[in-house]
């Protein structure tokens, strides 16, 4: 039974593990643009909620299951927080935006609030209480 895995691919087409081309999505130029559009303007709305000392980046990837979508924000203390998803293209009509500006700003607040809890819990281990 073992060549009746997913893992066993099609011989002379597909290598075991991977994917067949055909079912990965391409993007279309528009499309691309349009998300990396809409990831650089979650990384600015991250940026405005944050003072200068975060670093906001994000990121459009293609991994087996179609685009990969990334924004990561670096606290001056503590640990990266990270928000990443896979968009659904074929919902979307063109020249329409990829992220609806109400995730982009869910997306933007909960990457600024988890980077301040993170610098907040960062400094509660390290500062010694002066009086109880």
């Amino acid at each position: 039974m073992n060549g009746n895995t997913p893992y066993a691919g099609l011989p002379g087409e597909t290598g075991a593990g991977q994917r067949a081309a055909a079912d990965v999505p391409d993007l279309s130029r528009t499309q691309k643009r349009s998300l990396h559009r809409d990831v650089s303007r979650i990384a600015a709305r991250t940026r405005d909620f944050l003072p200068d000392e975060y670093v906001v980046d994000s990121e459009v990837s293609q991994s087996m299951t179609g685009p990969q979508v990334t924004v990561a924000v670096r606290p001056p203390i503590g640990h990266a927080v990270s928000a990443g998803f896979t968009p659904d293209l074929e919902e979307v009509a063109a020249g329409d935006a990829v992220i609806t500006a109400d995730e982009r700003d869910e997306v933007a607040r909960g990457l600024a609030a988890s980077a301040a809890l993170q610098v907040k819990q960062a400094i509660s281990d390290n500062v010694t209480p002066t009086a109880k």
